[in-house]
């Protein structure tokens, strides 16, 4: 689900309730759209993430340090001037909209107490983190929007702080029967899709939700339903909506609480949402005591990869450029290689001049002549213009030049094959990267491949830390997995022990996994696991069934001048497996 006005309203329950009264003792911002605020409440040191990253937009309590920049950013500053040591008396939700309010009591210049509110919006692209006075006047923002990036509304110092509402949208808390009914019986779209673009806070998967309690056709137009159906769906609605209704009205109705939880469909988390989802009745739910955890556990990885991917873009078009290039490169090669596959024709041609030339009339044209090496009589062109004897050296000229070409562009072929299977291996590798140290064994490899220039020799080189995936079998054998070319090599030749066991993907890049047997005869369901990692971590991960060949480590070669990650093996095992890790323990 999405960050809505419903997840955003137990979050506001669940600041207020942890951080009201609480003393702001530390501000940092580990990047341009987020901070990190760590916070002295009642249950002691608490850090309050808010991020308006215009692809990941979050609010949530975590136990997880970020790292503050050397020098602090401006805005950063700024909050640390006015806020260091500012009470925190409420967080608010206007309405049903996706934007928590910050109520921030401190001491100004002079002494005197005075109340500033930290503002973040929620809501995508547009998500920002602003800072107002007590009067709702912008002292700054995280994001400065002028007058050039929106004709809605300033985001700048010294304008008025309001909530643009240009969808015109109604609340949903507030609105009576009669006018849902109109509003929403008005509608030609779908009614999952009119309750969603007519009511404040409302994620399509909420929408579908209140559809599916009331039973009625989500994809029906709304306009077809009759008055007694939509005042059904209203009831429903306000039904589905108690906790947050109940939480406004600082009401503790039993059972009108939120239930954060997670969807999954097997390992894969394919929704969360903060009140129950009949949608997803038969995936398993894990339920949180917290939206905080709720959100930590599903936007933890998506977070990571998602600012992975933004700083391996540099690196993403080079292995793209270098790959685009090769391919054509092939396709030229293998052009050229199919050209030179009459040069047998050729020779033949020659041989059977010199044998039965001596009876062809000089100027003739071609001559019949039985070929010795299938059994039929074949035609051979000739030229007139020369002897019968010069046609033959002037074929064996043809079949030497192919030949020689042939043997070259066979080379070349065979070469730019593996750097092809090189550069997707790099690719694979960085769809794998989950941290920054990951990128940099990654870029080491590129710049001693010649993709990126290398640094001048008395440049200092940085520490690269990244290390296998280290996971434990079911029966506690331990299993590592590369990261990319430079790990697998490392693993498989320097790390791995004769008797220990090798998996990859079969014919596709992907990571080598070993696995430590330590003298023992390792059980089949270890052979499994070690097998779905090599699955998962392959280029081949989406598949529904991954081919894994596995062998001895002391089968496994390099030759001579191989590529980074580049392995032989003449005996090998075999099975067919799934790509889910789900189970297997992470070290």
């Amino acid at each position: 689900m999405a960050f809505d006005g419903i997840t955003v309203a137990c979050m506001a329950h669940e600041l207020n309730t942890k951080l009201s009264g609480g003393r702001i003792s530390k501000i940092v911002q580990p990047e341009t759209d987020e901070l990190l605020l760590t916070v002295k409440a009642k249950e002691g040191n608490l850090r309050l993430l808010l991020s308006a990253s215009a692809s990941l937009p979050l609010v949530y309590l975590t136990e997880m340090n970020k790292t503050a920049p050397m020098t602090a950013p401006n805005f950063c500053m700024l909050l640390r001037k006015h806020l260091s040591g500012g009470r925190i008396l409420s967080v608010a939700q206007p309405s049903m909209e996706r934007v928590l309010r910050f109520e921030i009591e401190h001491l100004d210049e002079m002494g005197d107490l005075c109340r500033k509110y930290l503002i973040i919006e929620l809501m995508g692209k547009h998500s920002n983190i602003i800072f107002c006075t007590q009067d709702n006047q912008i002292i700054d923002s995280i994001k400065r929007v002028s007058a050039n990036m929106s004709s809605v509304r300033e985001v700048l110092p010294g304008r008025s702080y309001f909530i643009p509402d240009t969808q015109g949208k109604s609340d949903p808390l507030t609105i009576a029967e009669q006018d849902f009914i109109a509003l929403i019986g008005a509608k030609p779209a779908k009614l999952a899709k009119a309750l969603y673009t007519s009511l404040t806070g409302l994620s399509p998967v909420a929408a579908e939700e209140i559809c599916h309690q009331a039973s009625l056709d989500s994809d029906r137009p709304a306009n077809g339903y009759e008055p007694e159906e939509l005042l059904h769906l209203y009831r429903t609605l306000r039904r589905y909506l108690e906790p947050v209704i109940a939480w406004k009205q600082d009401d503790a109705t039993p059972g009108s609480t939120f239930s954060p939880s997670i969807y999954y469909d097997g390992k894969n988390p394919v929704e969360f949402s903060c009140l129950p989802l009949t949608l997803y009745a038969e995936s398993r739910r894990e339920s949180y005591p917290s939206a905080s955890l709720m959100l930590e556990h599903y936007y933890a990885e998506k977070n990571t990869l998602s600012r992975i991917r933004q700083r391996s873009t540099d690196l993403r078009r080079i292995v793209q450029t270098a790959l685009e290039r090769n391919v054509k490169k092939y396709d030229l090669q293998a052009k050229q290689l199919k050209d030179t596959e009459k040069r047998e024709k050729y020779r033949v041609y020659g041989e059977l001049i010199n044998t039965y030339g001596y009876n062809v009339e000089p100027g003739s044209k071609s001559f019949r002549a039985l070929n010795y090496y299938t059994g039929e009589e074949i035609e051979i062109p000739l030229d007139p213009q020369i002897p019968v004897q010069e046609n033959a050296k002037k074929y064996f000229d043809r079949y030497g030049k192919l030949k020689r070409t042939y043997e070259a562009v066979t080379a070349l072929l065979k070469e730019t094959g593996e750097e092809i299977e090189h550069l997707r291996s790099i690719q694979t590798a960085l769809d794998i990267a989950l941290k920054e140290e990951d990128l940099a064994e990654i870029r080491e490899e590129l710049m001693q491949s010649g993709y990126i220039r290398k640094r001048p020799q008395n440049a200092k080189r940085p520490k690269i830390t990244s290390k296998p995936f280290h996971y434990i079998s079911s029966d506690g054998y331990d299993m590592y997995v590369g990261k990319n070319n430079l790990q697998n090599d490392a693993l498989t030749f320097q790390f791995a022990n004769g008797n220990d066991w090798w998996f990859h993907a079969k014919g596709a890049p992907g990571s080598h996994v070993i696995v430590r047997t330590n003298g023992n005869t390792l059980p089949d369901s270890t052979f499994e696991e070690a097998a779905r990692l090599a699955a998962h971590y392959s280029a081949n991960r989406d598949a529904e069934k991954v081919e894994i060949d596995y062998v001895e480590k002391k089968q496994v070669k390099k030759p001579n001048g191989a590529k980074p990650g580049f392995v032989v093996y003449y005996t090998n095992y075999s099975m067919m497996i799934s790509p889910d890790i789900s189970g297997i323990q992470e070290f």
